[in-house]
């Protein structure tokens, strides 16, 4: 039954079928074959129901619209201006504050996508004024846009949170580290990329100067507010003053407060198609996240889980052998799924074998999120690719080219945070 299910599921996903409806088929392989094992019809709607009324889940449409709000807020200019500042005067410093933009905004969307577009519809443009390779800068934006999904607080966190009941907060200190990680990973390849194929100096310098007109005293009280969003949303996590759902929605008053009403980039009357916009980029996902629950007692009742942990630990011994299996398979996913419907799916089977081994769950949720993170710029269904490549005006393809130096680095990284576990787990 577990092999039908599974079979179901990967036969509909490769007619084009959506992930929802090609789960909810899964789910009822059992009951069309007429199994003792099968689950009711009536059972697969309470369960799907069941599934999406928990509380937390609420954190994930008003983290989107924060970030939605700050995206047309002009917070990413901000924070760059920050960054350019402090790094631009050397050997690719340029490219470096882009990343480092990525990472400060991923403490504010919590999402890849978001911060690929919101950064790239800035930085783009920028870069190539400045002479950088077009391709080269949207490859760059595709795959640090990818942090966005790590830096706390991270979307994929809660998803998993939800999924295997690890605590969230503990998910976001977990992430503290290793995006910053692969932050300076990244930022080490856009550095060689610029000693190796050069810079117009001269441009730079004019526009850092332009940067720098002011003082940096100007700059950052320009920018102060921006800066602060990260530190109020994780300051009340983690001192115990708000929970994760909380911080959510203090994240979207806040956004609509400093937009608004202190940078006034946005009028209060605009601000209802930004809701429209978060609503049409959360619905497919709580059907999804719905499903997905529904589909994982489905297996768990067929002892999908207990078949695969059985498997695996029959098969491998030590838990640097299987980490290394989960993964290629997590790697091998990210490319064709996108990331919450693959933690809600994958989180429950896995994680209990990671457990057996003595495996951090919190450690383990990284790892997924980030081979999901890399799965974002990753042909031939990175979202990031698609969403550079339109703001770029190039194929998603070429831009996945140009991003392929930049994902291997991401891999390095990763097989850093899969086997020194401190990186996750320093915080906890």
């Amino acid at each position: 039954m577990a092999a039908l299910i599974f079979i179901v599921f990967a036969v509909a996903l490769i007619f084009a079928l959506p992930i929802g409806m090609s789960m909810v088929l899964g789910s009822l392989a059992p009951l069309m074959v007429g199994s003792s094992s099968a689950s009711s019809i009536n059972q697969l709607i309470t369960n799907s129901f069941s599934g999406s009324d928990t509380t937390p889940i609420i954190a994930v449409p008003l983290f989107i619209l924060a970030g939605v709000i700050m995206a047309e807020g002009g917070i990413s200019r901000r924070l760059f201006n920050v960054f350019a500042y402090i790094v631009g005067g050397f050997t690719g410093g340029m490219p470096c504050a882009v990343i480092l933009t990525c990472l400060f905004y991923g403490a504010i969307s919590g999402s890849g996508p978001a911060t690929t577009a919101a950064v790239g519809a800035m930085a783009i443009p920028y870069l190539v004024d400045l002479g950088y390779d077009k391709r080269f800068a949207a490859g760059m934006i595709a795959t640090a846009g990818g942090l966005g999904v790590i830096i706390p607080p991270s979307i994929p966190f809660v998803l998993y949170s939800l999924a295997t009941g690890v605590s969230t907060g503990a998910l976001f200190l977990g992430g503290i580290l290793p995006g910053i990680f692969i932050g300076l990973c990244l930022m080490g390849y856009a550095v060689y990329y610029c000693h190796k194929h050069g810079e117009d100096k001269e441009l730079v310098r004019i526009k850092i100067n332009e940067v720098r007109a002011n003082g940096f005293f100007k700059l950052f009280r320009d920018s102060f507010w921006a800066l602060l969003s990260p530190i109020i949303v994780l300051g009340g996590i983690y001192g115990g003053i708000v929970t994760p759902t909380e911080a959510a929605c203090i994240s979207v008053f806040y956004s609509l407060i400093i937009s608004v009403y202190v940078y006034k980039t946005i009028r209060l009357k605009e601000v209802i198609p930004f809701f429209r916009n978060a609503v049409k980029t959360y619905a497919p996902l709580v059907f999804v996240l719905a499903f997905a629950i529904a589909f994982g007692r489905v297996l768990a009742m067929v002892k999908a889980p207990a078949i695969i942990s059985e498997f695996v630990l029959g098969n491998f011994s030590s838990s640097a052998a299987v980490l290394g299996i989960i993964v290629v398979i997590f790697l091998l996913m990210g490319m064709v799924m996108d990331t919450g419907p693959a933690i809600v799916i994958l989180a429950p089977i896995f994680l209990p074998i990671v457990i057996a081994l003595g495996i951090n769950p919190v450690h383990f949720g990284v790892i997924m999120v980030v081979c999901l993170a890399i799965g974002l710029a990753t042909p031939p269904f990175g979202l990031n690719l698609f969403v550079a490549g339109t703001l770029a005006n190039i194929e998603p393809m070429v831009v996945a080219r140009q991003a392929l130096p930049f994902i291997a680095v991401f891999a390095i990284a990763l097989i850093g945070i899969t086997y020194i576990p401190w990186l996750s787990l320093a915080f906890l």
